[in-house]
């Protein structure tokens, strides 16, 4: 029987989103019959880019509690019980084989209500930091598809799988060329190349980072490729020269992965997840403004096992430049962090969580 059932929900942003769309994926590769219902929050990044993915979904009115009293917060009552009950409202309609959440605000009134009703729930928590609602949900689901060692700090032991996280398939199967790479994007094969990345939208500090520090990577004879981000594009993107290419927005990350020698990177948990797979050596630059700090917690996880160096936002240029020099130099030092990344890697992570969905169906 293959006409199953799948809820996903998730959501807020891309590192909850794009990890439920590989599930979702995987689940019609194997059940082409399944129908999959995407739960979102109404007014996140995921109604957007759900439908865009070929599958359907549906928004609740729910968001998180601020840090400081606002309004928003007194707010908070009223829309957990809007979305429990609009969720009830799906969930009876829908009727799910198996609900998964991958974590964001609105999975908690979804799996909530799925759990309540005996339907079986799997979660999929991408950070070595354990997110508030999963920590919520952890009782009631039956499984626990985690992507770090040590989980069992915020999970009960015998419900955890390590799979690892969803990455785009193109980069579990990387076939890109180096110098095709260096051709495409512009740059020349006689210099290195530092990938500078911000994430979708960009980091205000890593770009000014970069912008002060031109001149300190001219004389180290590097080639810059920098994904500045859509908000600061038109701030950066005059940087432009034949050693410095910027981009608001870097699609080609096969091809971008390809042509780099060294990696400065935010350590959102799918990117981690994407670089252990690319094994170049990487400096990362956590943003100290997500919740529980959890980028910063993410770049321990290899720092600890020497698999990467961590720059913060609070330390000084000077000490990004003595890092980075050093690192520049060693050739040793680059492969022992290229090598001690790819370790890490987990390329089938989609593959073994959706074993895990289907050990509930049967």
């Amino acid at each position: 029987m293959g006409n199953y059932r799948f809820i996903l929900s998730g959501g807020g942003t891309g590192g909850h989103i794009y990890p439920a769309i590989a599930i979702a994926n995987e689940l019609k590769r194997r059940y082409t019959a399944a129908e999959i219902l995407f739960v979102g929050a109404k007014d996140k990044m995921e109604m957007e880019k759900v439908p865009q993915a070929g599958f359907r979904i549906q928004g609740l009115w729910i968001s998180g509690l601020q840090r400081k009293l606002t309004l928003k917060n007194l707010m908070f009552p009223i829309k957990l019980m809007h979305s429990l009950w609009n969720a009830r409202k799906i969930v009876k309609q829908f009727q799910p084989n198996v609900v998964v959440g991958t974590g964001g605000f609105a999975s908690g009134p979804l799996l909530r209500v799925a759990s309540q009703k005996g339907i079986p729930c799997v979660l999929q928590e991408q950070n070595s930091y354990a997110g508030i609602t999963n920590k919520l949900l952890a009782k009631k689901a039956q499984k626990i598809c985690v992507a770090y060692d040590g989980m069992e700090r915020y999970f009960p032991k015998e419900k955890l799988v390590k799979t690892g996280n969803p990455v785009r398939a193109n980069l579990v199967n990387r076939t890109e060329d180096k110098q095709e790479a260096l051709k495409f994007f512009g740059l020349n094969t006689e210099q290195p190349v530092l990938l500078v990345l911000g994430g979708s939208l960009g980091a205000r500090k890593m770009n000014q980072l970069i912008e002060q520090e031109l001149s300190f990577f001219e004389n180290l004879g590097l080639q810059l490729l920098w994904q500045c981000g859509k908000l600061y594009y038109s701030e950066y993107g005059q940087h432009e020269a034949e050693q410095v290419k910027v981009k608001a927005f870097i699609t080609e990350m096969d091809k971008a992965f390809a042509a780099a020698d060294i990696i400065l990177s935010r350590s959102g948990a799918g990117t981690v997840s994407e670089l252990c797979l690319v094994g170049k050596p990487v400096i990362f630059m956590p943003s100290p403004n997500v919740a529980e700090d959890h980028q910063t917690k993410n770049a321990m996880a290899l720092v600890q096992k020497d698999a990467a160096l961590v720059y913060k936002e609070s330390q000084s240029n000077s000490e990004f430049e003595t890092m980075f020099e050093d690192l520049m130099r060693s050739q040793e030092l680059q492969k022992a962090l290229g090598n001690n990344i790819k370790k890490l890697a987990l390329p089938k992570a989609t593959e073994h969580i959706v074993d895990e969905i289907e050990k509930l169906l049967h």
